[in-house]
């Protein structure tokens, strides 16, 4: 059986990651409230649907994308029933197409393993350079969740307040 804890409105008592440290930091600094939930790691879309039940919303789908040269870097949000097809994107964003980034860029550019790359990766100096991208179907939504940067952790939060948190973090959003 799948475990999916409680919900719950702190940071966890010890963190996994530096992200993770820099996301409740960060969330608290701003003033977000969220809810949470500790898990087993949340891989596949199995995972997905029992913490969706856990905590009550639909965490999205999180691409960190990278073009040929691998000189710039994409973190993608949607929903996560949504295929993701590399033309559209690189289409919408009027760029050449794209791929994905390797484990290596991923950790050391985002911050996370494959499994947990979120949005939230915004607050790391390392990703500065990164375009945030956002599916305008999540971006309108009422509500946002996602891991806290690691695959063990998943947040629910208002999704103006994962907007604004991007925003804080010295990015734009950009809606596709």
């Amino acid at each position: 059986m799948f475990y999916v804890s409680e919900i719950k409105t702190t940071p966890p008592e010890t963190f996994r990651s530096p992200l993770q440290e820099k996301v409740y930091r960060t969330l608290a600094s701003l003033g977000i409230e969220y809810e949470r939930v500790d898990t087993d790691p949340g891989i596949t879309m199995e995972d997905c649907k029992n913490i969706d039940k856990g905590l009550g919303g639909e965490i999205v789908k999180t691409v960190f994308l990278c073009n040929r040269q691998q000189t710039l870097f994409y973190i993608y949000a949607m929903k996560a029933d949504k295929p993701f097809i590399t033309k559209e994107f690189g289409q919408a964003l009027g760029i050449p197409r794209v791929s994905f980034a390797s484990a290596e860029k991923l950790a050391e550019i985002a911050g996370v393993e494959h499994g947990a790359t979120t949005v939230l990766s915004s607050c790391l100096e390392s990703a500065r350079d990164v375009r945030i991208i956002l599916d305008t179907d999540i971006a309108t939504a009422k509500e946002y969740c996602c891991t806290d940067g690691t695959a063990t952790c998943f947040l629910k939060l208002r999704s103006e307040d994962m907007l604004r948190f991007i925003r804080e973090t010295g990015h734009t959003p950009e809606l596709i």
